[in-house]
């Protein structure tokens, strides 16, 4: 296998989107290349999406059709990342080989007529993948045109339930535990006379209540799911040229996914945010959430590119992301103006070398009709096209001035994929009345929009990444660590964060850290386990919450918000030998500290015992990290300005300042800086205006 390319072998910011000419009813290929160019957009992504065409019937290529789309991108300087089409099966393959189609569940194939149907795991399927790949990348490989290689397409939709598959768990169980007895002790099965006697005797997953042959069951389905992708990358890169990157475009909620271990065959991330705009990105209003695959609030989309980050702790792509309206025919909210920009910003504020709209051309047909491109059904450029137009515009100024960028983080987060996974099978929370598959990230969210309402900036942190880290590492680069809803965890895990307490950090403890073993069996002690004695606080008992209940502040060093409260979840805290920060209002939870503080071992360990409000997670993350580097360029500011910011290796400082509102804005600087576009040098002591919905970005001098 060739070496990983270094995330350095990318310059400048690359700008762009997703390009499908062949969906186009008529040839446009130039006059669509002439508006990328004249819109700043210097690199388009093609060609994943259409096995038929590449391959309209068994054996029989048709390869050409994409050079002259290449050939003319290179001659206005636009580049090309060329896609994979494994994440589409062309007709001719489902009527010839029924067999690949996956299964929900066990017997029942899921029906062809969308994509991402097929068991990838098949032997059938990955013969002709692999003759399709070979033959694509084989044939474009030398062009100068390719920068890269997206293979596939957001990976891991399905469990696939197949007879071959299971067989395979199985074997991977075996593997693992080495005989029926082991996996007996391990499991619990003497629960529910479960106890096996041999390896033909396990169950099909369809029925399955353990949550430990659930936790099995997704780490397996997460594997599959890398271990496809990798082989694919490996393919690629036996034709790749020396400077050409391998990626696969990530969408994070897919329920076979583990993106960091993913990642590790990849040269590097990339991934398709999309997120609810117009009302949904105004930082004085609370909006649900719109649908299961975007997210809502501007917090949650600093999430989405801290997760991005997160997964190589790196620098990152953006495939895909909102263009106009994103969603079916009844979903229809285009950006209002501004939106666009500032959320391409906010990305690149938190280390995207790469923006990519999905799509250029709105669609007349097919399943995404109403998901908007750049242009509309007219293809008359218009409004938004005028906007990307203006990023394109100033992305090209700032030119190469953020290569090597790096997100501040005020803040650490551990995120644990396989917390994710138990917590989606077994949910601690409840949402109108109803458990929560959602658990795990309602819990770590909360902290991360704390960090953001708080002016502070955080760094998602697999544990896998923390324990390579190492905790005197850990705790010299990040002061305060937060480890909310980390229910699955190992012996070391569990060690590292007592080694980080003694390296100086302030670890903060949220609910159901440590609760369960790697088996995800609830740990027989003390909770929150391995912590209790460090932390100077205990708790016996729990409850879910039905309304949320007031916070008050028991300390001078805590500062909260009349409106702070606690939600969805309490840990009824008993205070050893710590400090109690906060209590609840409330007849009989008022009993329970919401917050516990101790120094200890060079740290501190914090407790906070329940799901905080924005108001509550805000007021404790700001005690915890006292200092950000958002308040070096302007101090604190106002609801709803947001600042972002980041080191270059040169030792200067980008900001991005935000005002996600309708009402102008204004701060005061506090160090000198240059305005990244203009050129422009704006002295300490000046007022900076935002108007509604803009972003500016600057570099200190």
């Amino acid at each position: 296998m060739k070496p990983l390319l270094p995330v350095q072998s990318l310059s400048g910011i690359l700008f762009g989107v997703a390009y499908y000419p062949e969906y186009h009813q008529s040839d446009r290929v130039e006059t669509d290349l002439d508006l990328m160019h004249d819109a700043g957009i210097n690199v388009i992504r093609v060609g994943e999406s259409v096995w038929s065409t590449w391959e309209p019937h068994d054996g029989e290529f048709d390869l050409e059709w994409l050079a002259p789309v290449l050939d003319s991108a290179h001659r206005r300087g636009i580049r090309v990342i060329l896609g994979t089409p494994t994440y589409a099966i062309p007709p001719w393959m489902q009527v010839a080989h029924p067999e690949i189609a996956a299964e929900r569940r066990t017997g029942e194939a899921i029906p062809w007529g969308a994509r991402q149907e097929i068991d990838f795991a098949h032997p059938v399927f990955r013969t002709y993948a692999e003759r399709v790949i070979r033959a694509v990348v084989g044939r474009y490989a030398d062009h100068p045109a390719i920068i890269g290689y997206q293979v596939d397409n957001e990976p891991g939709l399905e469990l696939f339930h197949n007879d071959h598959v299971f067989e395979e768990f199985v074997s991977r169980l075996r593997d693992q535990y080495g005989d029926v007895e082991t996996l007996n002790r391990e499991w619990g099965l003497t629960y529910w006379s479960h106890r096996l006697a041999d390896w033909s005797e396990l169950w099909r997953p369809d029925g399955n209540s353990f949550p430990q042959f659930d936790l099995a069951w997704r780490r397996f389905q997460a594997q599959l799911t890398t271990e496809f992708i990798s082989w694919q990358a490996d393919l690629v890169r036996e034709y790749r040229r020396p400077g050409q990157f391998v990626t696969t475009c990530l969408q994070y909620g897919r329920p076979a996914l583990d993106d960091e271990r993913l990642s590790r065959a990849l040269d590097i991330t990339a991934g398709n945010p999309y997120y609810g705009m117009q009302d949904r990105l105004d930082a004085t209003l609370e909006r649900s959430q719109l649908s299961g695959w975007t997210t809502t609030g501007v917090a949650a989309l600093f999430r989405q590119a801290d997760r991005m980050y997160a997964s190589k702790q790196g620098r990152y792509l953006v495939t895909e992301t909102n263009a106009q309206a994103i969603g079916h025919s009844d979903t229809n909210f285009p950006p209002y103006p501004g939106q666009l920009k500032q959320s391409a910003y906010a990305f690149i504020s938190r280390g995207a070398a790469m923006i990519e709209y999905w799509h250029w051309h709105t669609l007349p047909y097919g399943a995404e009709t109403y998901w908007g491109g750049v242009l509309p059904h007219s293809l008359v450029p218009g409004r938004v096209y005028s906007e990307v137009a203006e990023i394109g515009g100033e992305l090209a100024k700032i030119g190469r001035t953020l290569d090597g960028f790096e997100p501040d983080a005020d803040v650490a987060i551990l995120w644990s994929n396989p917390s994710k996974y138990a917590l989606q099978f077994t949910p601690s929370l409840r949402t109108d009345g109803r458990p929560d598959p959602e658990s795990y990230e309602t819990i770590v969210d909360a902290f991360h929009r704390g960090a953001i309402d708080a002016d502070r900036q955080s760094r998602l942190l697999h544990l896998d990444q923390a324990g390579s880290i190492g905790a005197d590492a850990l705790a010299a680069r990040f002061p305060v660590l937060v480890a909310a809803g980390i229910y699955v965890t190992t012996e070391a895990e569990l060690q590292l964060l007592r080694d980080y307490v003694a390296a100086g950090g302030h670890l903060v403890i949220g609910p159901r850290t440590g609760y369960a073993d790697q088996e995800a069996r609830a740990r027989v002690e003390v909770a929150p386990p391995r912590l209790a004695d460090l932390a100077g606080t205990h708790y016996e008992e729990y409850s879910n919450l039905e309304d949320d209940i007031a916070v008050v502040a028991t300390s001078d060093d805590l500062r909260l918000d009349v409106t702070a409260a606690a939600r969805l979840w309490i840990d009824g805290l008993i205070a050893d030998d710590a400090d109690v920060l906060a209590r609840y209002n409330h007849p009989r939870f008022g009993d329970f500290p919401a917050v516990t503080s101790k120094a200890v071992r060079g740290g501190r360990v914090t407790v906070v015992g329940c799901v905080p409000d924005p108001a509550f997670a805000s007021g404790i993350i700001r005690w915890a990290a006292e200092n950000g580097h958002a308040q070096e360029l302007a101090g604190d500011t106002p609801t709803p300005v947001t600042v972002a910011s980041g080191s270059l290796p040169d030792g200067r400082r980008a900001w991005f300042v935000f005002n996600w509102g309708w009402e102008p804005q204004a701060i005061t600087l506090a160090a000198s800086i240059a305005d990244t576009v203009t050129g422009a040098v704006l002295q300490t002591g000046t007022d900076v205006s935002l108007a509604a919905w803009s972003t500016r970005t600057f570099i200190s001098q």
